[in-house]
């Protein structure tokens, strides 16, 4: 009797994991669906003259105006590309110089043992609790006692000090880069930054995959600090056209070129995006060495 009852039980869990597996399914492609919907319409609208955006509102049709829009884009008074190509500088030193800096100090208090260790990972992580805005207005004085107003300098060194990139490199070692294999190299002869460059770096790309994205991301978006350090329109980034183009003269204003240039705004964050996520999923040290 119980072994019919085993057999009468394997049915009915069967069922009930690809009922979980359906229920999975079906609740990622609606949150999927819910994030892609805006990127559709965001390109849709870039299709569409402002008379049609005035008029119609929202349109699941795409238009034919990009090329239109793209046009009084790149021939209006504001410099596209070179926005473009400044928010790419910036954003791209700024990913590169916090993933770096923010693993090398990680590493520091993760390899090593020193007094006062844990007040410095404290105090580090006290700095999360600030927001920019309170800092801003003594950050742009320091600037400009400095003379690095209207530079890129200010909006690229501060990312050294990176606190939410420093505690996730840090997780990410006490969970995946052991100990042993440090002393290892040490004993072989390797020195601190040939262990770190050559050995911490690699097995850590997953970790700094994750936050280059998170970094570039932020620092291509950065409103906020740029449209307090930046003053002429050949050193400002994308969003801060993005944000003179919006609040441009009403009887100039034309909204399918916002959206066409929000639109082109957002392809280096996708390639980005698609150049990294390979490293992304997936732990390199995980059972690779046994303590």
């Amino acid at each position: 009797m119980s072994s019919q009852a085993a057999v009468a039980e394997k049915p009915k869990e069967k069922g009930s994991v690809h009922a979980r597996r359906f229920v999975a399914y079906l609740v990622l492609i609606i949150l999927t669906v819910l994030c892609l919907i805006w990127f559709y319409i965001l390109l849709i609208n870039a299709t569409r003259d402002k008379n049609d955006l005035r008029v119609n509102g929202f349109s699941a049709v795409p238009s034919t105006h990009l090329i239109e829009n793209l046009n009084n884009l790149f021939h209006g008074t504001q410099p596209v590309l070179r926005g473009m190509l400044n928010s790419i500088i910036v954003a791209g030193l700024s990913a590169f110089l916090s993933t770096y800096f923010s693993t090398m100090t990680a590493y520091a208090i993760h390899a090593y043992r020193f007094k006062g260790r844990k007040v410095i990972f404290t105090f580090i992580l006290a700095i999360m609790m600030i927001p920019t805005q309170v800092s801003a207005l003594g950050f742009v004085d320091l600037m400009t006692k400095m003379h690095l107003m209207n530079t890129f300098v200010p909006l690229i060194i501060p990312s050294v000090a990176a606190p939410v990139v420093f505690f996730y490199m840090k997780q990410y070692m006490d969970s995946n880069l052991p100990g042993s294999l440090i002393e290892a190299a040490r004993i072989d002869g390797a020195g601190e930054f040939r262990i770190f460059n050559k050995i911490v770096i690699p097995l850590m790309k997953p970790a700094i995959s994750v936050q280059a994205i998170f970094t570039f991301v932020s620092s291509w978006n950065n409103y906020f600090i740029p449209s307090l350090i930046l003053k002429d329109e050949e050193m400002k980034t994308l969003p801060v056209l993005i944000a003179e183009l919006r609040s441009a003269d009403f009887l100039k204003f034309d909204m399918g070129q916002v959206y066409a240039m929000i639109a082109f705004s957002i392809f280096p964050v996708i390639i980005v995006y698609l150049f990294l996520s390979k490293n992304i999923v997936g732990g390199v040290t995980a059972g690779g060495v046994k303590e």
